[in-house]
């Protein structure tokens, strides 16, 4: 058993609105950590978060205030009273401490230096978009003061107006060389990978913690992809094995009803995902993602979506003028001729009666079937892996409208239909939309978890 061990304490300082609590957001994965807003001095208080692997807490982080006025706070602790011996950085800092100053005027800023002295070390939030004034060079020599190893974080380095260089060049010229790239909105995909090992330069004895934090990072996110690709191989699954039965008279309101059903059953999907990656629906709404009262904005059964994605409407036996745009319909129920059925009951083939048998029936009444066409299928699948690529990218505190632009989707568009889903559309026990719960079916579960990896496989190769 892992010795439990005091975790490492780390506090987020910066001045006002860089994205402190936007970086906490991303690392905690937690949509719901602190407030964040355009304004300045949105956080007012401390507050903390951890970061555990197997139960044992390896990080404590601490969200602060912002800085709001560094140069007037270095030149009130200039001009303190001289002392009887020259105090270093830490002794100053508590020396301010202890004024009535920082209960009154520079409130703020003594809540970020008490905690950056309790802490290990400090993680600086710079918003690379800013030009470095006078303020920022005061912060960086009052948290200096604290003799606290800071890890610089350039935040918001994926901006068009960022001035990258030249933070590196002042943070250099004070001696901060160990510098990480964050951006807090749309992190890299190694970015925590970068973050820890850069901390680990300035906490040499703290390597082993990180690089385990590091590891287990790693290993989530894989975790998280390939649960991802299950839930959309089950909706494709699912979707695909959904076949109705409707007398003619009836068939208007069933490719509506049927519609609908398809469109709930995705949005199942969407919610699964989000919730996977910790996002919450409303927070998806609020956030103006592509998608209308948590759904998507672009209607899945009109063909212009389907144009609009690359996917060619048409094909196999679909009637779009008599059924509505992605669903096929089947005279009678069933391609099987009279003679065919007759000589399958006749010759004894017991097994393939009772796996045709209500067709059959339903043939005999003249009924028509119902079922999802591949075009729809081909979209599905195509929306799905986008929004997984999507939110693989995406930071917890990010607020602009998703981009999908990846992956190609090739063999989606144009190539053979999975073979799975093929399988699945001759076993409508397999489809919750058919009535019944799917019960426990080995060959169902093989059928989506082979799926899955095919999606996956697919994905890395685009």
């Amino acid at each position: 058993m892992t010795e439990q061990t005091t975790p490492l304490t780390l506090a987020v300082v910066g001045h006002t609105n860089v994205g402190k609590t936007s970086l906490l957001r991303t690392l905690t994965r937690d949509v719901g950590f602190g407030a964040i807003s355009h304004r300045p001095s949105t956080t007012r208080h401390v507050e903390g978060a951890r970061l555990s692997v197997d139960g044992e807490a390896l990080i404590e982080l601490y969200d602060t205030p912002g800085f709001e006025d560094a140069i007037a706070l270095y030149e009130y602790i200039e001009q303190l009273p001289p002392t009887e011996r020259r105090l270093d950085g830490p002794e100053q800092i508590q020396r301010f401490l202890d004024t009535s100053e920082a209960a009154q005027r520079f409130e703020q800023e003594a809540k970020v230096l008490r905690q950056l002295l309790q802490s290990d070390a400090g993680f600086y939030v710079i918003d690379s978009r800013e030009p470095v004034l006078a303020k920022y060079r005061d912060e960086l020599a009052i948290l200096a003061m604290c003799g606290k190893p800071l890890l610089p974080v350039l935040n918001f380095v994926n901006a068009p107006e960022q001035r990258e260089a030249a933070w590196r060049e002042v943070l250099a010229r004070l001696g901060l060389h160990a510098v990480v790239r964050f951006d807090s909105v749309a992190p890299p995909a190694d970015g925590e990978q970068r973050l820890y090992e850069n901390l680990s330069l300035v906490l040499d004895s703290q390597r082993p913690r990180l690089q385990r934090l590091i590891e287990h990072n790693q290993a989530q996110v894989q975790v998280r992809r390939k649960a991802g690709y299950r839930l959309i191989a089950e909706l494709l699954v699912d979707i695909a094995a959904c076949r109705r039965s409707v007398p003619p008279h009836q068939l208007e309101d069933a490719i509506q009803a049927l519609h609908n059903d398809v469109r709930q059953r995705e949005q199942r999907c969407v919610e699964a995902l989000l919730t996977l990656y910790a996002f919450r629906k409303d927070d998806a709404e609020a956030q103006d993602l592509p998608l209308e009262e948590g759904r998507w904005g672009e209607d899945l059964f009109n063909p212009a979506t389907m144009k609009q994605f690359g996917v060619k409407v048409g094909g196999g036996m679909a009637a779009g003028a008599a059924t509505g745009a992605g669903i096929d319909l089947f005279t009678g129920g069933l391609s099987l001729g009279a003679a065919t059925v007759l000589g399958a009951a006749i010759g004894g083939f017991t097994q393939t009666f009772r796996s045709y048998g209500e067709r059959i029936k339903g043939k005999w009444r003249g009924e028509r079937e119902l079922t999802v066409n591949d075009s729809t299928l081909r979209l599905l699948a195509i929306r799905q892996q986008r929004l997984l690529n999507a939110l693989e990218l995406r930071g917890h505190a990010a607020q602009e409208r998703i981009q999908m632009d990846t992956p190609l989707e090739q063999q989606w568009r144009k190539g053979e239909l999975a073979p799975q889903l093929t399988t699945a559309r001759a076993y409508p026990a397999w489809s919750s939309l058919n009535g019944r719960k799917p019960r426990p079916d080995h060959e169902r579960t093989h059928a989506i978890e082979t799926l899955a990896a095919s999606l996956a496989k697919l994905d890395a190769r685009d």
